[in-house]
């Protein structure tokens, strides 16, 4: 059945120790997430994923970690510090800010964002009068240096990308790359949202997993149809389902300056429809000519065996690590009759967080059946053995069926049980999450089972 809104995850997110809201013990810091003990691994596993798939299965991509703080000119160069702003009002009233252009667009009015334009629209929540529209630069301003001034000033990275531009000398030079050729950057980025909200999909701290690729401007065409249907096929790859995907092109007044093509990946997100999962770009030229204006170097490429030279188009995968953990998190949710533990004990309703193994953050639970002193430690010997190759929980807390529960809700794809007969047979059951099926395999013979099992 299709939830109607977040909440079951939000729920399920801090019972479990996957996401909590930040400061909580302070009344919480709006829009900012911690990522908790299964959260971290979760996320961990959904970053090495796209990593692996973008720069260690190819050839024609590497990687860079560049810095958070860069020099406050790059800033001016890619036009965040003049074009990088929302529309906000305020309300009179109940003095709650909001985007100026959502609430016209809720309205079915077309945003009209000249100077001197007057907002007829209403405050959403307590039908106030609203301000004027103005602009809201979006970058967290810092200062660097012991002495505060305005020759001190820099920001927090509204993206990563630039980081990437900037750099595009030294990685084409060291790494001796011929075009085409891509850069990948896993990284935090931060902006200061007027309205964000709906859990992780849109936060003021978030996490970016983009790569940029330089490609001959007769290429790019080509290039960016490849780029498209390999980034949607990642995610079908990794469990979402076809349904709860499509393509969205930007055009007109949607589509940024600097574009040549844009397409959103959009994900099916419970209450909210389809919206923005990641983003394929056609950028042109227009990042390197303008930080070759501003820097005063050379930022063209030659071909050594034609001797053209030329300003690479780029064509950007961007892909965010918060969004795409609850994407996994919503697409693998499913509440299911009640199917384990003895009858007294059985629930109405269980969930099962069908998370594909390789993003799932245990991989394997080991349970003694019960509490004796034999069956523990010969658990924890066989679980010692197995955590060298996959990340693994202990549980002994409760009956062998409410723990297999509270496993099935985390994603664990196989609980280990350790039972009275393993001490004379040396032979362990193994239980799968999704087909409910038990093996009975030797303790010897468990590393290559499981090993096999995650290939």
């Amino acid at each position: 059945m299709k939830q109607e809104s977040l909440e079951h995850i939000v729920g399920l997110a801090k019972r479990r120790g996957f996401i909590f809201q930040s400061s909580e013990i302070y009344g919480g810091l709006s829009s900012c997430y911690d990522y908790g003990p299964l959260g971290v691994e979760l996320k961990n596993n959904v970053k090495k994923a796209w990593w692996k798939s973008m720069v260690q299965e190819r050839d024609d991509v590497v990687g860079l970690d560049s810095s958070i703080l860069m020099h406050p000119k790059i800033w001016e160069a890619s036009g965040h510090l003049a074009n990088f702003t929302d529309p906000l009002v305020d309300c009179k009233k109940c003095k709650k800010r909001w985007r100026a252009d959502h609430i016209l667009q809720a309205n079915g009015m077309k945003p009209d964002f000249t100077p001197g334009h007057k907002n007829e629209s209403k405050c959403p929540d307590c039908s106030g009068e609203l301000t004027d529209i103005r602009r809201f630069n979006l970058m967290f301003k810092t200062q660097m240096g012991a002495v505060e001034g305005d020759g001190n000033e820099i920001y927090l990275r509204p993206e990563t990308c630039q980081g990437i531009y900037v750099n595009f000398l030294n990685i084409s030079q060291s790494m001796r790359k011929k075009m085409p050729f891509g850069v990948a950057q896993i990284g935090k980025a931060f902006r200061n949202e007027i309205t964000p909200g709906n859990f992780t999909f849109r936060t003021r701290e978030f996490e970016q997993m983009e790569q940029q690729y330089f490609v001959h401007p007769s290429d790019a065409k080509k290039i960016f149809k490849e780029w498209k249907e390999a980034r949607i096929q990642w995610y079908i790859d990794y469990g979402i389902k076809k349904e709860s995907l499509r393509f969205h092109e930007h055009e007109g007044d949607e589509l940024a300056h600097y574009a040549k093509e844009a397409w959103d990946i959009e994900f099916d997100y419970p209450g909210m429809g389809f919206k923005e999962l990641a983003g394929i770009h056609n950028r042109g030229e227009w990042d390197l000519t303008q930080h070759e204006k501003f820097s005063g170097q050379n930022l063209k490429y030659k071909d050594q065996e034609t001797g053209e030279e030329y300003t690479p188009y780029i064509i950007e995968t961007s892909d965010g690590a918060d969004r795409a953990t609850l994407a996994f998190l919503l697409n693998a949710y499913e509440e299911v009759e009640t199917r384990s533990g003895e009858d007294k004990s059985k629930h109405e309703k269980e969930v099962v967080l069908r998370l594909d193994k390789r993003l799932a953050p245990i991989k394997v639970a080991f349970l003694p059946l019960s509490k004796k002193e034999p069956l523990q430690n010969l658990t924890h010997e066989i679980q010692d053995k197995i955590r060298k190759n996959f990340m693994t929980q202990y549980d002994e807390t409760g009956s062998i069926g409410k723990r297999y529960r509270r496993q099935d809700e985390i994603g664990t794809p196989y609980c280990v049980t350790v039972d009275f007969d393993s001490l004379e047979d040396k032979m362990v059951t193994i239980r799968d999450r999704d087909t409910m099926a038990q093996e009975r395999i030797a303790i010897e013979e468990l590393e290559v089972y499981l090993l096999e099992k995650f290939k």
